[in-house]
């Protein structure tokens, strides 16, 4: 097994980056990241969630686009420059893998707790134990709940969110850190009433927060979504350590 991780570089629709990663699937024992940029914004629904949580004519009016991943939670809004969006494959039988889901995400928590710390956000870490829906709208927004191994400030504000897909030949990992943290236009192509659109973004607003928002709050110099990404590869574990 490589020592190293193979990074590639990922463009296009949020549909096709969720759909497939060709370098896994030609290479199942390599460990890899993928640096991915979605080229139009879209919302992207959990594995269980029905469309119908979306308004269409909203979302149309808006000009996003409706996608779904394989795995699990809420719903995330991406657009080309936030959240940092960083999929990484890990192999079955690697010494980082854990046959306990609720441990599977342990290290990467941890690697994107250092990546952070690097930016210059010593005060995060990543969250141990099961499930919490920190909001009423858990089941709705994926930043709306906290899970295992996702990355949380010292007053519990999540900046990090994971999740995963299995199969016999490894786990697909998909981690999206927030830069700035604005729900309204998430919220805004949701199908909620105007005051479950107004509860939904007072709560979201003291639970999520992005990395430059934090750099904003202490005074530090803000760093933008490559020099992060470039901070989690960086921090990742090596077969050596």
């Amino acid at each position: 097994m490589s020592n190293a991780w193979g990074v590639v570089e990922r463009s296009g629709r949020a549909s096709e980056l969720h759909a497939t990663w060709p370098e896994s699937e030609r290479a199942p024992g390599q460990r890899l990241v993928a640096v991915c940029r979605v080229t139009s914004p879209a919302v992207i629904l959990g594995s269980t969630q029905s469309e119908d949580v979306v308004d269409s004519q909203r979302a149309r009016a808006a000009g996003i686009a409706v996608a779904r991943r394989r795995s699990g939670g809420g719903a995330v809004l991406v657009a080309p420059e936030n959240p940092v969006w960083i999929d990484v494959w890990l192999p079955a039988g690697d010494p980082l893998w854990a046959h306990d889901v609720g441990h599977a995400f342990d290290w990467l928590g941890e690697s994107w707790a250092d990546a952070l710390a690097a930016c210059g956000i010593s005060d995060v870490s990543p969250h141990r134990g099961g499930f919490v829906a920190c909001t009423r709208w858990s089941s709705l927004v994926c930043f709306g709940g906290v899970g295992s191994g996702e990355v949380l400030t010292g007053d519990g504000r999540k900046v990090v969110g994971l999740s995963q897909r299995r199969t016999r030949l490894g786990a697909w990992f998909h981690t999206a850190c927030m830069l700035h943290w604005d729900p309204t236009t998430l919220l805004g192509i949701l199908d909620l009433s105007a005051p479950e659109r107004e509860a939904a973004s007072l709560a979201l607003a003291r639970t999520v927060v992005g990395v430059q928002d934090l750099l904003l709050e202490s005074g530090s110099p803000v760093v933008d979504g490559a020099t992060v990404g470039d901070a989690l590869i960086a921090s990742l574990p090596r077969l050596d350590d």
